[in-house]
């Protein structure tokens, strides 16, 4: 039977070119997904007395703790700042990411592969 007069599918749509889009789009992701993880976002809290390295991919590289900012009396709140650190680490960590992979999926968000994105 006749296709009702839609040539390479429905609505004029070439399906092979489509899945080679879509096979190119998921190669790129892949790439811009391992670049990722080469690179590092700084960041601190306490007034740079706790400072973190956080990849591209989220995960957490190092933790640099000033000794002033331990107090044996007061260890809420060295803990609050390695808290705030690492919140901020992989925020900003979780925007590089959507800023480098956002053009590739044409800012449709989720799928990415990273957790809150």
């Amino acid at each position: 039977m006749a296709r009702g007069g839609f040539p390479g599918g429905p609505g004029g749509m070439d399906m092979g070119a489509l899945l080679k889009q879509a096979q190119k789009m998921q190669a790129d992701m892949a790439k811009a997904q391992e670049e990722l993880k080469d690179e590092v976002v700084d960041a601190s809290a306490g007034g740079g007395m706790v400072k973190v390295k956080v990849s591209g991919d989220l995960v957490l590289q190092s933790i640099e703790i000033d000794p002033d900012a331990v107090d044996p009396e007061d260890v809420e709140m060295l803990q609050d700042m390695v808290l705030a650190a690492i919140n901020e680490g992989i925020r900003a960590a979780q925007e590089r990411a959507e800023s480098k992979l956002g053009g590739l999926t044409g800012g449709l968000g989720g799928g990415l592969g990273l957790p809150g994105m």
